[in-house]
């Protein structure tokens, strides 16, 4: 295991040793494990620590890899070879955030959601990434966060910005402000991976 991904593995295990206060609003149960582009496969062949950690203290972990979503969503489309000739056509296709697949898309991990997990489960999302320019991270987590009763972990790969709350996905883009409870596996004194 990488360096990097072993500190965000000992990051988290730390902040899982804080009991679950009750009550908290549904943003204050989500968590962003923030790392570095380049560390994706090493997190991803590595994600097993994740959930080992997650029930050695206690807790039920469900992972739900994204990554493949929109080959399985394009797919079932009836229309699918008009939209491969003509992408313009799919809803959202200017903005970066395909309407009807990002609104089937939260409707699945709810309807799983609720059906797998309880209030002590860690819902963990993979493959985020797969997602850029097709979906925003925020529409998806705000779409799903009140379905999660325990804590919400998405798998992060960009960067984090402390100052201001600010998430940059794959480093593109402008970023947005969310006051997810960040764990990421850098130096406190500095903002990035």
């Amino acid at each position: 295991m990488s360096s990097k991904v072993s500190k965000l593995v000992s990051t988290y295990r730390q902040h899982l040793t804080v009991p679950w206060q009750a009550g908290l609003a549904a943003v204050q149960r989500v968590i962003f494990a923030v790392y570095d582009k380049s560390d994706e496969l090493r997190l991803r062949a590595n994600a097993e620590e994740f959930a080992l950690v997650t029930q050695q203290a206690g807790k039920q972990w469900l992972m739900i890899d994204v990554t493949n979503a929109f080959p399985q969503w394009m797919s079932e489309q009836e229309y699918r070879d008009a939209y491969f000739e003509s992408p313009e056509d799919l809803a959202g296709y200017q903005t970066g955030e395909l309407t009807e697949f990002v609104t089937d898309l939260i409707t699945q991990l709810k309807t799983r959601i609720m059906a797998e997990a309880t209030p002590d489960t860690v819902v963990a999302l993979l493959g985020i990434g797969s997602l850029f320019g097709l979906a925003r991270v925020s529409t998806l987590v705000e779409g799903i966060k009140d379905a999660v009763s325990g804590r919400l972990l998405v798998f992060f790969p960009g960067e984090h910005h402390p100052e201001n709350h600010t998430y940059r996905l794959l480093d593109a883009r402008d970023g947005w402000n969310y006051l997810a409870v960040p764990l990421c596996a850098v130096d406190a004194a500095s903002s990035r991976i």
